[in-house]
Parts: C-alpha cells; sequence; structure tokens
C-alpha cells in the first residue's frame, strides 16, 4: 500500500482594534483598511478555521521534496471552492444569458455543464465532496457572429443621414419591436454555408499546424 505525505492546514484569524475618527462609518472603514500599524495584533483561536489540504507528496516524508500528487478540489478551503467555482457559474450563465436575448435554444452541450455547475455547488454549500464527472457531453459549437439588435440601432441614424430615401424619419420612429422582427427576418433568410464552410477549414489548418509545431518540438 502506498504511503502519502499530507500538508493540511488551517486559518487563525488575526485581528486588532483600534479607534478612528471620521465623519462616516465607511471613512472609519476606509482608514482601518489602510493602516498598516499592527503592532497590537491578536490571534483569535477560538474562531480558527476549517482543516484543510494544500499539499500531498507521493512517499513518507517528501514534502515539498517527492512527487507531487494533485489534490481533489473538495480537500481545499470551503472559501477557495467557492471562489474558483463563480468563475464557472458567472460563464455559464453569460451564455444562458446570451441564448435567450438571441431567442434560441442553449445547446445540449452548455445544459450538461450547467447541471454539472449546480451539483457542485450544492456540494460545496453542503460542505461535502464534488460529484463525479458527468458522462461526456457533446462538443461545443463556436459561434462566429451574432446579430445584435443593440448594434442594429445603432446603424440606424448613419443610415438615415445618408440615405434620401428615408428622409423625414428619425431614430425614434423606429420601434424596437420593429428592429427584432427586421433582425429575425435577416437572420432567416441569410445563408452564411460558404463563410462557415471557409472558418472550419481554416481552423483545420490551424489545428494541424499547432499538431506539427508540438511534433517538432
Amino acid at each position: 500500500m502506498p504511503t502519502y505525505t499530507v500538508e493540511t492546514t488551517y486559518r487563525v484569524p488575526v485581528y486588532r482594534q483600534r479607534t478612528y475618527e471620521a465623519a462616516t462609518p465607511a471613512e472609519a472603514c476606509r482608514q482601518a483598511i489602510e493602516d498598516d500599524d499592527w503592532s497590537n495584533d491578536k490571534l483569535d483561536y477560538e474562531a480558527a478555521g476549517e482543516t484543510y489540504v494544500t499539499g500531498i507528496w507521493l512517499g513518507a516524508d517528501a514534502a515539498y521534496s517527492g512527487e507531487t500528487v494533485p489534490v481533489p478540489s473538495h480537500f481545499d478551503e470551503t472559501i477557495h471552492r467557492k471562489a474558483a467555482h463563480f468563475e464557472v457559474l458567472f460563464g455559464l450563465l453569460k451564455i444562458f444569458v446570451a441564448d435567450q436575448r438571441a431567442e434560441r435554444r442553449t445547446d445540449a452541450y452548455w445544459l450538461a455543464r450547467a447541471n454539472a455547475a449546480i451539483a457542485k455547488a450544492e456540494a460545496i454549500l453542503a460542505g461535502a465532496r464534488d460529484p463525479d464527472e458527468p458522462v461526456a457531453a457533446p462538443r461545443p459549437y463556436h459561434v462566429l457572429a451574432q446579430l445584435q439588435e443593440d448594434r442594429v440601432r445603432d446603424q440606424i441614424a448613419s443610415i438615415i443621414e445618408t440615405d434620401h430615401d428615408f428622409e423625414g424619419l428619425t431614430p425614434n420612429a423606429v420601434s424596437d419591436d420593429d428592429v427584432h422582427a427586421a433582425c429575425l427576418s435577416v437572420a432567416a433568410n441569410t445563408d452564411l454555408t460558404e463563410e462557415v464552410g471557409a472558418a472550419e477549414f481554416r481552423a483545420a489548418l490551424a489545428a494541424l499546424r499547432a499538431a506539427k509545431d508540438a511534433k517538432g518540438d
């Protein structure tokens, strides 16, 4: 049976109590944060944090000298687990919002990612181990372009100024419903097959060049 050297850590809060003269509570807090003098600091052992793993090495007494072993994320400090997972949740939320704005159904790949992220978030809040990794989801697609209604509206004023066919109209005369309907119509009747095919070909070439360069190294 293998042996491991495991480094565990817990945090002890260091605090100080000092008086500040300020016009508002916020100003007093700012002075306290910017105060670099910690000569009267104290350790609060009664408020010590949880024990968490900060390193694993293969072998006995092998800390920082033996083969490093990856630490499963659920043995990290809870606040670090929350912070690391925040970026994942934020990215997924942005994808879902973009899909709603574009009135398209969220891709199955991102739905699977979202469900896995939710399960992990629930485990973190419960102080439990991370859930097992989900089965492989479909490979993602990559959006080449978006027809954004706010950018379409930005074009309206410029067109009115330069195209005499629209004399007498103002940007305010075009409603949000008009812009929305126009975007749906253009998106439904625009064929980007050639552009997408060219992009796929360039991506394939780029992937081959990267593989060739890696092999050459």
